[in-house]
């Protein structure tokens, strides 16, 4: 099972987090931390309209919570804000309701399937997801009240 769950690509994905650092222009920024674990991600967005135009994260997870946010460093410039918010969804379906992975860009975040029966591994790999939606909403209420 252990081999199903850290699967090669789970580490080459962990191993190669892209869009690392912190973005001190940032519109928002927001921390997700696993009290169950220790694992903490934080990130940086920049949006132009609805839309992140940039992106940087801090990532002190698991190899699973750092597979996820190499997936989300990946593709999460030029996503819209309700993609990134149906995609925590969608990913707390397959991990705690037995729902189908993401498809498309985000297709490798599938590989984070197997864990679905390890339910401490939950919280490190939704960590990123959290983060962005939080950054996103933070994001939002600072642009909207600037016009």
């Amino acid at each position: 099972m252990l081999n199903d769950i850290y699967s090669r690509r789970i580490l080459e994905l962990a191993a190669d987090i892209p869009l690392q650092g912190t973005m001190p222009d940032a519109h928002a920024s927001a921390k997700a931390h696993s009290k169950l674990c220790g694992s903490t991600v934080t990130v940086h967005l920049k949006l132009d309209g609805d839309v992140v135009s940039a992106f940087a994260h801090d990532v002190k997870a698991c190899a699973l919570g750092q597979a996820s946010s190499s997936v989300m460093g990946r593709h999460v410039v030029g996503s819209t804000a309700d993609e990134l918010r149906a995609l925590r969804e969608i990913m707390n379906r397959m991990l705690k309701a037995g729902g189908n992975p993401p498809s498309g860009k985000w297709a490798d975040l599938a590989f984070l399937e197997p864990a679905r029966d390890l339910k401490a591994r939950h919280a490190s790999i939704l960590l990123t997801f959290d983060a962005v939606v939080d950054a996103l909403a933070r994001a939002q209420a600072v642009t909207s009240s600037d016009n």
